[in-house]
């Protein structure tokens, strides 16, 4: 009976949304659907019962209307590019994808902003803005595909966040279309903006608040001048204290970003560069002409100190890209080192990178499983490349258990589970890890404030019963008391 009930809701929905979007923006055929049923995350599926495709905040807003009235659960997504199963559909619920919605509504340069809707890509910003001397600071390595609105959800940051900081630094203000299909504008123009800063609490909830709809986002003037170099190491441990160093200093690169050999090994093969160390580490400083040649001046003579072996200097623009070719690269790069990998973001302090770095080459010699290290150094945030064969039920079972191990590690180390991909469906289980009973209470009441029912993006970022039994501490919050708590707030 409730799979005949699900089946005719579904029914209704999708003659509701033919007439919001029109016939040829609504999927059910199974072919069509099974494009939706993982994001990057591949080793996690389900397939969508019906997805559809808006093109404005009017049709996602009675899309959602239909959903809430229908008691439909439904999933925001934009490109698919996310690598913790934020975006993974449920079987009775439908995809809202944003990828029709991929226009730059106005570019302010006088204010240093641009208008955006969530399906144009990180680097279409940056593009747009070039020719006038700005760009886009957050630059996450999938930034040619990865959307604006996928990167607030995740909060999303890159090799640069290090000194420009995160997606949050750079969002002024967002339209967005809550889970009963209400549109508000969260944040505001100005620096400073009166009354709870809600656009911070949406900034991250991984699409469980809301969906964006239109953004603001800040752009930075080009610096003045820049510096990248790469040094080399006999030792990952030896990379991992020089970027304590560097910091140490009273420097703040723009980046520093860190290969191990395996991660060196995928990119190579990539693109041809004849890097061959145990490490290789990038920084990249920027700003004033002066204060950059000084601080390089500092960095290369840090490098020194702890036994580089070669330290290359980007001796002109071309080179400079080659260099983040090459380690935007490892991650795709990586697919050479074997059949199959994870892709793990856990985070920790920066003065414990070599001792995380030793703690995890003792679980992959535990697992019987390759770890490819690339990261982002500077802020000690970790993306392990776990390798194994899919087609080995073991390796498939290890891979896992091995990804969730790191996880725990960076805990025990005063770290985090994640620090840009998100908790999503994988690391949700993981979340008490981090926080107590009463702490997951208190988030999901604030998301229960978005979301009484538990319609947006159901099963993302909190523990729940279905992914992860019974959290004991965590009380999980009635509708009727979210209900209640909504209207208070």
């Amino acid at each position: 009976m409730a799979a005949t009930q699900t089946t005719d809701r579904l029914g209704t929905l999708a003659e509701r949304a033919r007439a919001i979007v029109g016939p040829v923006w609504v999927l059910s055929d199974p072919a069509q659907l099974s494009t939706y049923e993982c994001d990057g995350l591949t080793n996690q599926r389900e397939r969508p019962g019906l997805v559809v495709l808006p093109a404005s905040t009017d049709e996602v807003a009675a899309v959602v209307r239909a959903c809430h009235e229908l008691g439909i659960p439904f999933v925001a997504r934009g490109a698919g590019s996310g690598l913790s199963g934020g975006a993974m559909p449920r079987a009775e619920g439908v995809v809202i994808g944003l990828a029709r919605m991929r226009e730059i509504l106005a570019v302010d340069l006088p204010n240093r902003r641009v208008t955006v809707q969530p399906g144009v890509t990180n680097l279409a910003i940056t593009e747009a803005v070039a020719p006038h001397g700005f760009y886009y600071a957050p630059d996450p390595s999938s930034q040619q595909v990865c959307t604006i609105g996928g990167n607030l959800a995740e909060n999303a940051g890159g090799a640069h966040c290090l000194k420009y900081g995160f997606t949050v630094n750079h969002a002024l203000s967002a339209v967005v279309v809550l889970a009963d299909g209400a549109v508000v504008r969260l944040g505001a123009d100005a620096p400073d903006a009166p009354g709870l800063d809600l656009l911070g609490v949406l900034i991250g909830s991984e699409g469980t608040c809301g969906i964006v709809t239109e953004a603001v986002v800040g752009i930075l003037p080009k610096p003045q001048h820049v510096e990248t170099l790469v040094a080399f190491f006999d030792t990952v441990e030896e990379g991992g204290e020089t970027v304590s160093a560097i910091i140490s200093a009273g420097i703040v690169p723009a980046a520093v970003e860190m290969m191990d050999r395996l991660a060196i090994e995928a990119a190579r093969a990539v693109t041809k560069m004849d890097w061959d160390a145990e490490s290789a580490l990038i920084v990249e400083l920027d700003g004033p002409e002066s204060e950059v040649r000084s601080q390089f001046e500092a960095v290369t003579r840090i490098c020194a100190a702890h036994h580089a072996r070669e330290v290359r200097v980007a001796a002109s623009p071309a080179e400079r890209a080659a260099i983040w070719t090459a380690r935007k690269s490892a991650f795709a790069a990586a697919g050479r080192l074997a059949p199959a990998y994870r892709v793990q973001d856990g985070v920790i302090p920066r003065t414990r990178l070599p001792e995380v770095l030793r703690g995890i080459a003792a679980l992959s010699e535990r697992y019987g499983l390759r770890v490819a290290n690339v990261f982002h150094a500077g802020d000690g945030n970790l993306h392990p490349l776990v390798l194994y064969d899919s087609a080995v039920p073991e390796q498939v079972e290890q891979s896992e258990e091995l990804a969730m191990a790191i996880v725990a590690l960076c805990v025990e180390f005063g770290g985090s589970i994640t620090g840009e991909h998100g908790v999503g469906t994988e690391k949700a289980c993981s979340m008490p890890k981090m926080f107590d009973g009463d702490d997951l209470t208190a988030f999901d009441r604030v998301r229960g404030a978005f979301d009484p029912d538990g319609l947006c993006n159901p099963d993302k970022l909190l523990p729940t019963p279905r992914l992860c039994g019974e959290v004991p501490g965590f009380h999980r919050v009635h509708p009727v008391e979210r209900a209640g708590l909504g209207d208070r707030l």
